[in-house]
């Protein structure tokens, strides 16, 4: 599993190269994962079904607790990917460190960025990356009906989230 899991967005980028040239269609998907729920295995699974290889690029500890707030991350992103990496649908996974992964679509190029329905395609933040490389992007996955935040709140049983 570890082969799987990417820090450098360069070297992903040449290891799909070498898919691509083989005629693999790479579908990019991203979030925190924080605590995974079958909202994301739906969307997931949706976007797997675009292409031949999904990319899963998940926020790092500090991007997530930046974009989340104190108390997150749950678990660390490296138990975060090594469980999507567990998911059938799931090829590779990228660790990284920014709010949007505007740069990593400008060096991966996937086909499609997909992104959940807490989206529209206009609203998605890297729209204008993914339209500048020629990536399509497609909303996929369930009506947005889960959320890490509510599991955690139901877990602590406090009302926090």
């Amino acid at each position: 599993m570890k082969d799987r899991l990417y820090r450098d967005v360069e070297k992903l980028a040449r290891d799909l190269d070498e898919k691509r040239r083989r005629g693999a269609r790479v579908v990019l998907a991203n979030g925190c994962f924080d605590i995974l729920h079958v909202g994301h295995v739906r969307y997931l699974e949706e976007a797997a079904a675009l292409g031949d290889l999904l990319v899963v690029a998940v926020n790092d500890d500090d991007s997530t607790r930046g974009l989340k707030g104190d108390g997150r991350p749950v678990m660390p992103g490296e138990e975060r990917a090594e469980l999507l990496l567990a998911l059938r649908c799931v090829d590779r996974c990228l660790l990284f460190g920014a709010p949007t992964v505007d740069e990593i679509i400008r060096i991966l190029r996937p086909d499609i960025h997909a992104k959940g329905t807490d989206y529209t395609v206009d609203t998605v933040p890297e729209i204008e990356s993914a339209r500048a490389v020629g990536t399509r992007t497609v909303i996929t996955g369930d009506r947005k009906s889960h959320a890490s935040r509510d599991v955690i709140r139901k877990v602590r049983g406090d009302g926090r989230s």
